[in-house]
């Protein structure tokens, strides 16, 4: 049965804990799985600018034997055809497809349609390879996540939907700081919370980010405005201003806080520079792990099944 990469609410424990081990397997050695999508091709459709995206599912395919073709406005999901006839085309032409796009349904059609894997490379709503190579990044650091307070300062954005997502099944205790009108959709905070009634982790939403930063081993944020709102930078500009990772802010927080950022970066809007470069900060950590964890997914979703 096909396999795609949708939401990390669709992943079970044990997978996401596969997905981790062989991260680490290929964090340590890379050679030793330089063949293993040997003859594999993935196609980027992208309606979004990338960087860590595009360069970490190019160059992870590659350094697993495989191969990648870019595709950018070319296109036109939708628009030049219909969806459904663009998928079983590329069914019939590569082995494995990334989206990245604006509209969640989307994601969920090209899956519905192809009969090759599909992997959600960031819709507005989910941005599942963030989150999960976060919490990668964090269990590195840390040791463990069950127990670890993780404070999202910010928009209540598609990373913060599948933070929730993510941190509720694995057991971190996630609290949500964002502006009044800016939180995380309810419907996605209630389906974490019923994961997190599971795992045993705590979900906290509030407008406060003094509060959710005391006590906090990890403060994350992000862009106060995302791809395709940028006609209400300058409102949001004031609307966030007081939800700057600053040192003031890292000072309530655990001394060996750890700070963490999706990028790209405005320095100066949600975080400042003295945090972003300080020795706290793995915000490039998180970035290197993207490959490592895309590779694993990959290897997953595309490797010969026995």
């Amino acid at each position: 049965m096909k396999k795609d990469f949708i939401s990390i609410k669709d992943l079970s424990i044990s997978e996401i804990n596969e997905i981790f081990a062989l991260a680490v397997k290929l964090k340590k050695n890379k050679a030793k799985f330089s063949t293993v999508l040997q003859g594999k091709t993935l196609c980027l459709i992208f309606h979004k600018p990338s960087l860590r995206t595009r360069v970490s599912f190019e160059v992870g395919i590659v350094e697993l034997g495989g191969n990648a073709i870019y595709l950018q406005e070319d296109i036109r999901v939708g628009k030049r055809e219909a969806l459904k006839d663009m998928a079983k085309t590329l069914s019939r032409y590569v082995d494995g497809i990334v989206l990245r796009t604006f509209e969640h349904n989307n994601v969920v059609e090209l899956a519905g349609q192809a009969s090759i894997p599909v992997i959600n490379g960031l819709s507005d709503l989910l941005h599942p390879c963030q989150a999960l190579s976060d919490l990668f990044t964090v269990k590195e650091k840390l040791g463990k996540l069950k127990g670890i307070k993780l404070a999202y300062v910010g928009d209540g954005n598609n990373v913060c939907h599948s933070l929730l997502y993510g941190a509720s099944k694995l057991g971190v205790d996630i609290a949500v700081a964002t502006p009044k009108g800016y939180e995380p959709q309810a419907g996605i905070v209630n389906e974490a919370k019923e994961f997190a009634a599971k795992s045993g982790a705590s979900i906290i939403i509030n407008n406060a980010p003094q509060k959710v930063a005391k006590g906090a081993d990890i403060i994350y944020t992000d862009v106060w405005t995302s791809m395709g709102q940028e006609k209400e930078r300058e409102k949001r500009k004031e609307i966030f201003a007081n939800f700057q990772i600053n040192k003031e802010l890292v000072n309530l927080a655990k001394k060996k806080v750890l700070i963490m950022h999706c990028l790209p970066a405005h320095r100066g809007e949600e975080i400042t520079d003295e945090v972003m470069d300080s020795d706290n900060s793995i915000v490039f950590d998180q970035a290197e792990n993207r490959l490592h964890v895309q590779k694993a997914i990959l290897i997953k979703l595309l490797g010969d099944k026995k």
